[in-house]
């Protein structure tokens, strides 16, 4: 064997490998060489490390697979002076994150092969971490006439969506699961029925009182009712996304029951912050869809706690200050989330809801397995993408470390435990919290 190879080996000793796929979880060791995972286990190097292999010690802290975000608005092409893909992967590497989804929202849209394949090269020119680009369900995400399944899948789409626009007519998402039945794809909905989704946060008391415009929980759970009859209808396959109401995920889990191919995701903020962030006018805490009252919130992390909920994605939408330093109504809907998903995530674990293990699956090869992607898991052969972590390090948030161009969070000074000590992308270390 060449020298040249022997220096793309590397030895992750002194590790907790941990790793819900297979559920893995013992003291043991890894190594990569190049791009993927060699070998690993509790009795490798038990007689040392050979020459030639670089060490890496990880002090006893667990190894698992890089996170998968699968909801993430890159803002690149388009407007860039938010976010740009570099800073999204530099952001995401700093979060433990090795592989994120780009929604299609971007100026141009990502509705024909060339904006795909742009996102694609861009992201392979930036050396950080991995992007599959999703497609436009429809063209321009105007909500009629649908973009080529086929074609778009065969350059790299990994699932369809209009992304923060509901596909409001029926016809249109019946044609739309039909359609995407045919190769196997995935239509990915934003649940808020349009009629009833004019406001600018959640509809009640505290709405009335600000003497601002709410958003129903109705506009979300009538929108994935409806759904769930055309999931019925056609067979598709389907996924709403970042649900935020008690309601929807009673749906969500009755429509399992029945064994339709349904999955859902949430984000961060509606498990771990509901409507009262918004009180004094809070742009920063001004999402779509808005935060819920405590009782939505409850239900939501009951749902990721019972498996109703698959998946924990950041929903990262970087905004400008000129964007969310404006009157709550004129303010842009969103908040960053990518430096924030793993220790929020982790709040499941510190509840003690769920096992670290069960914890991970949300944000590692659960989210993988809804896009189809080859992520999220420790396997020989398998892509050496992986994270180091301390789940227990404490520490409050503070945006102004961030690594994306924007700050719009409404954790600042929010406690949170976990730390994210290394992130490895294909064998390569692009995030080292000793050296950043």
């Amino acid at each position: 064997m060449s020298q040249l190879h022997d220096k793309t080996k590397r030895a992750y000793i002194n590790a907790h490998l941990i790793d819900p796929a297979s559920g893995l979880d013992t003291k043991g060791a890894l190594l990569t060489e190049g791009i993927h995972i060699a070998d690993f286990g509790p009795d490798l190097f038990k007689d040392g490390v050979p020459e030639g292999i670089e060490i890496i010690d990880c002090q006893g802290h667990y190894l698992a697979p890089g996170l998968v975000d699968i909801r993430v608005h890159l803002r690149e092409p388009g407007d860039e002076h938010k976010e740009t893909i570099l800073t999204a992967g530099q952001a995401a590497a700093a979060g433990g994150i090795t592989s994120i989804a780009a929604l299609p929202d971007s100026t141009p849209v990502l509705d024909d092969v060339s904006g795909v394949e742009y996102v694609a090269r861009r992201a392979r020119e930036a050396k950080m971490v991995k992007i599959f680009p999703y497609g436009a369900l429809t063209k321009r995400l105007e909500g009629k006439e649908l973009t080529e399944f086929g074609l778009l899948t065969e350059f790299g789409a990994v699932a369809f969506t209009d992304s923060t626009k509901a596909v409001a007519n029926a016809q249109t998402m019946r044609r739309a699961l039909s359609y995407a039945k045919t190769f196997n794809a995935l239509v990915v909905q934003h649940p808020e029925e349009p009629s009833l989704a004019g406001g600018v946060m959640n509809g009640g008391e505290i709405s009335t009182r600000m003497g601002l415009s709410g958003v129903s929980t109705y506009a979300e759970i009538i929108m994935v009712e409806r759904d769930m009859r055309l999931v019925e209808m056609t067979g598709g396959r389907y996924h709403a996304a970042h649900l935020s109401t008690a309601g929807a995920v009673d749906i969500i889990r009755q429509a399992k029951a029945r064994g339709l191919p349904v999955t859902c995701d949430t984000a961060p903020h509606y498990f771990c912050l509901n409507e009262n962030s918004v009180l004094d006018y809070r742009t920063f805490a001004k999402v779509s869809p808005p935060l819920r009252s405590e009782e939505d919130r409850e239900a939501i992390f009951q749902g990721l706690a019972d498996g109703t909920i698959d998946a924990i994605a950041s929903d990262h939408s970087p905004h400008d200050q000129d964007s969310k330093r404006l009157p709550f109504a004129q303010a842009e809907f969103g908040i960053v989330g990518l430096e924030t998903l793993f220790p929020l995530a982790l709040q499941l674990y510190h509840k003690k809801a769920l096992s670290l293990l069960d914890c991970l699956s949300l944000v590692t090869c659960k989210p993988a397995e809804i896009l189809g992607l080859p992520v999220g898991k420790i396997a020989k052969g398998s892509a050496a993408d992986l994270v180091l972590f301390n789940p227990d390090s404490p520490y409050f948030i503070d945006p102004e470390k961030f690594r994306s161009k924007s700050k719009n969070s409404p954790f600042t000074g929010f406690p949170a435990q976990g730390k994210v000590l290394r992130t490895v992308v294909d064998g390569r270390t692009i995030y080292d919290r000793q050296n950043s």
